[in-house]
């Protein structure tokens, strides 16, 4: 029998996730129920952040968090290029345009430098990206954003578990977002959460999940009008009454998939320290090859590990890129490419006119990036077999 594939990353689901999410499905609660606070309260209790509110995906939690530091047309934010759409597109929705900052040639993350120089009088917020899992250099970008009281969002969604100087990533910045995607650090299928120390910004995020309506008596009459006539007068509001003080969305993430974050994050340790183990495994098997880069590590951080980004030595090599990517696929290893520069593609292109050569190192890493298989359910004989077949499709 020929040797299975072995895809870039998949999910870990076991009896115990399988058996949370059926008592949720027995439960009395499918959606806004007790099992989403549950999640919001594990969550944040793991990173040391007071708040945590869940959503629909990691998208969602990025446009919940632009929109909650006030972001709107005429704005801009700042982003790398290194990075899934999502990164950019939550400032579209907003009205805002995006601007880019090169990356650092080693980390591959937004480059401090190359930030300060993107930063204009219209720049409303900074949107950081922890490139495969490791934190940017969040002193640095900190530094620079508030001198010029510009709010940083982490987009956080390669991170969970990873630390910078003995800080969880999540609370690194005024808001990070993370992602529950199912090749994620925990898989719920789709999911996305925001996390934040300021109770104003929760609060809104938490309006803006849910159409922008509250129930919250606190907040009831805030937007100055008056409640209906039979409501006036009460010492509480009645128990049918909310309002729709925000135009918001529908980011509500589901007790069915809260119950199954609840049982991964009781394995994020585990997933880690695995993770953790194969990437040292492939930094010893590729760290002398005249071929190929490994990732570069900060000693003052520690990497989650989302993913482990090859950067081929073409020049050294007798093949291009694709040639490596098409015959490792032939053989069953499913490499990918991460992330094609965000400035090049043809919306971004059409929109605000970017163009090849306009983040130089962005583009030179893009052209020899090569995203090898990585996941906790990896087998040692699947580590060996993926060193082996890059070691031989390389030379």
């Amino acid at each position: 029998m020929a040797d299975q594939p072995i895809p870039y990353a998949r999910q870990s689901i076991d009896d115990d996730d399988v058996a949370a999410v059926a008592q949720a499905l027995r439960g009395d609660w499918l959606t806004q129920g007790p099992t989403v606070a549950a999640f919001e309260t594990a969550v944040a209790a793991r990173l040391g952040v007071k708040h945590a509110v869940a959503v629909a995906t990691g998208t969602a939690a990025l446009h919940c968090a632009c929109e909650a530091v006030g972001i709107g047309p005429g704005d801009e934010i700042v982003t790398t290029p290194i990075t899934f759409a999502a990164s950019g597109n939550a400032g579209l929705y907003l009205g805002a345009t995006v601007r880019f900052a090169d990356i650092r040639p080693d980390t591959y993350c937004l480059d401090p430098a190359k930030l300060a120089a993107a930063i204009t009088p219209k720049t409303k917020a900074i949107v950081t990206v922890d490139f495969t899992g490791q934190p940017c250099d969040m002193d640095e970008i900190n530094r620079i954003a508030d001198a010029r009281g510009i709010p940083v969002i982490v987009d956080a969604a390669h991170s969970l578990g990873a630390t910078y100087k003995g800080r969880a990533a999540g609370s690194l910045g005024r808001i990070s977002a993370l992602s529950f995607h199912a090749v994620k650090h925990i898989a719920l299928g789709e999911g996305g959460m925001t996390l934040t120390d300021d109770d104003g910004l929760a609060a809104r995020m938490r309006l803006f999940r849910t159409h922008g309506i509250t129930r919250d008596a606190a907040r009831l009459g805030s937007a100055g009008v008056v409640e209906p006539a039979d409501a006036v007068g009460a010492a509480e509001p009645p128990a049918w009454y909310y309002e729709m003080q925000e135009l918001g969305f529908n980011y509500r993430i589901t007790d069915i998939q809260s119950a199954l974050g609840l049982s991964q994050i009781k394995k994020l340790d585990r997933f880690l320290a695995r993770r953790r183990a194969i990437a040292a495994h492939y930094d010893e098997a590729f760290g002398n090859s005249p071929h190929i880069v490994v990732p570069h590590q900060e000693t003052d951080r520690t990497n989650a590990w989302h993913l482990y980004v090859l950067k081929l030595r073409l020049h050294a090599m007798k093949k291009s890129r694709r040639q490596a990517f098409d015959e490792l696929r032939a053989q069953g290893i499913e490499v990918n490419v991460h992330y094609i520069p965000l400035h090049l593609q043809p919306y971004y292109r059409q929109a605000f006119g970017y163009k090849r050569g306009d983040f130089p190192v962005a583009e030179a890493f893009y052209a020899g990036a090569l995203t090898i298989p990585l996941f906790p359910g990896m087998s040692d004989a699947d580590v060996e077999r993926v060193i082996a077949t890059v070691q031989k499709t390389v030379r």
